[in-house]
């Protein structure tokens, strides 16, 4: 009985050295493992695109400009240089109609309140003036009504239209020196004067279109 109590106690000791044993070389492996060199992971934007792309680093750069040049941004600042430029064409002047018995002729107006205030009377309706011959250069009319003026002295060309006194529509075709406040110029001054002629006249003012 005690040689099979020693038997066992022997065994027992010997399958807990080799337990003890087996521990120690899993630590030392796991302890191996922490101890191994870790190999970076690039997980950069560029990286990916080049993956995907196939494109090298020297070939993104020379693909920089090309990739600017479509841009977002370039192309917003393309259409806004387009829309800039279409809107100054559009603000370039407004047209109106001047018609003389039968002849026709059309007038780039000016930017003032005078003028707003015209295209708010023609807005409603064409305008009609009588207009009477003055000294030899100009035909005059009253308007019906007072406009707001900006009156600075001006000396007059053949083709100008001009406000007088603020109810007044004076046309020229002759040069005068005097404080008008600018309404328009009328664009093609053949056969200008001769419509005018040497007496009255009936000129309606209208909108273009």
């Amino acid at each position: 009985m005690m040689r099979k109590a020693i038997s066992l106690l022997f065994i027992t000791v010997f399958s807990l050295a080799l337990l003890l044993a087996g521990c120690g070389n899993n630590e030392q492996a796991a302890s191996g493992l922490e101890d191994l060199p870790s190999t970076p992971v690039e997980t950069s934007s560029e990286t990916a695109v080049s993956a995907v792309l196939g494109v090298s680093g020297s070939e993104q750069e020379s693909a920089g400009p090309e990739l600017d040049r479509a841009s977002p941004s370039s192309l917003a600042q393309e259409s806004e240089a387009v829309g800039n430029e279409t809107n100054e064409e559009e603000n370039s002047g407004m047209q109106m109609y001047v018609q003389i018995g039968e002849s026709t002729f059309t007038a780039t107006l000016e930017e003032n309140t005078a003028v707003d205030a015209l295209i708010e009377m023609m807005e409603q309706g064409p305008v009609t003036i009588a207009m009477s011959d003055y000294s030899g250069f100009e035909k005059v009319g009253p308007l019906g009504t007072s406009l707001p003026t900006s009156n600075q002295q001006t000396t007059t060309q053949a083709g100008d239209i001009v406000l007088y006194q603020g109810n007044q529509i004076v046309l020229f075709y002759g040069s005068n020196s005097w404080s008008y406040t600018r309404l328009g110029h009328i664009n093609d001054l053949a056969g200008w004067e001769e419509a005018l002629g040497s007496g009255d006249v009936t000129v309606t003012f209208a909108l273009e279109g």
